[in-house]
């Protein structure tokens, strides 16, 4: 009876020391961004602007899609321009009539500024795993919230329940956990008009480099990041039709022939959980 009593006071004054800290609001362990928008006042995600995002990216993040994020939060005007731009995010209707590629580019750039938000609200820290616990306290893929229509849509939900959904497996190198083994952030927004070219793009990139795709014509092997094997559903049914949907974004073309064979053996490369920081890029580069 002590034991329970002691956990239940531990557990009430660990809750209390994160509501006086977490930003920009707390319950619970949950964290939201944005705010609240009257039905009325949302619209739709084609008038929806990315402007502000794009212009932190171009700042922030370099070619390689590593981000300066010590500057980024010790600059206190752009991380309020952050929080600014998560607020016009809140606008969107989730209802209203709106492009295909307008909800996609939406989507995409949400997950990506939500999870920057979360990691420079931890900063320092060397991976966003050291905030996504397994039993109790706060994670950032569940309980950072984004207010989006209304209603509440975590890091999780937005991949696993919204983008995941509509049908699109580049996005799975446009959505950025924070870490090196995901696809390069990019410096510029994603936008509906230009969205088909950014996908291709950062999918080509992906699989240019060896920690994301290596392969072995003579022993007909691949291998291939881990991104594959947890989302492999996505890609096909099956190991060859996965292969044969990627087959455009390889590196050169025995790389292609290979995938387009749809014998070759195909094993997964280990994911890189560190950080995506510049402070830290020196001993990523050549990867």
């Amino acid at each position: 009876m002590k034991f329970t009593l002691a956990v239940i006071v531990a557990v009430a004054l660990w809750q209390v020391f994160f509501a006086t800290t977490a930003s920009p609001t707390f319950a619970g362990t949950k964290v939201t961004v944005g705010r609240a928008v009257p039905a009325n006042e949302q619209v739709s995600m084609d008038h929806i602007s990315h402007a502000s995002w794009n212009s932190l990216l171009v700042r922030y993040v370099d070619d390689a899609g590593f981000v300066n994020y010590s500057a980024w939060k010790a600059s206190a005007s752009d991380a309020k321009l952050l929080d600014q731009y998560l607020r016009e995010l809140s606008r969107a209707s989730t209802t209203a009539r709106a492009t295909s590629e307008a909800q996609l580019a939406f989507w995409i750039n949400a997950y990506n500024a939500v999870t920057v938000r979360g990691i420079l609200r931890e900063y320092p820290t060397t991976s966003i795993r050291n905030h996504t616990p397994k039993l109790i306290g706060y994670n950032i893929w569940e309980d950072l919230l984004l207010t989006v229509g209304g209603a509440p849509y975590s890091l999780s939900q937005i991949e696993h329940k919204v983008l995941r959904p509509m049908g699109e497996p580049r996005i799975h190198f446009s959505i950025v956990c924070a870490s090196r083994g995901c696809p390069r952030l990019l410096n510029e927004a994603y936008a509906a008009q230009t969205l088909e070219e950014q996908l291709d793009r950062n999918a080509r990139d992906f699989f240019a480099k060896k920690s994301n795709f290596q392969y072995d014509s003579r022993a007909q092997t691949v291998k291939v990041s881990a991104i594959m094997e947890w989302f492999a559903k996505d890609f096909g049914d099956d190991t060859p039709e996965q292969l044969k949907r990627i087959e455009r974004y390889l590196p050169d073309q025995g790389a292609k022939h290979l995938a387009a064979g749809g014998t070759a053996r195909v094993s997964y490369l280990e994911y890189d959980w560190n950080l995506n920081d510049q402070a830290t890029q020196r001993t990523a580069r050549g990867r």
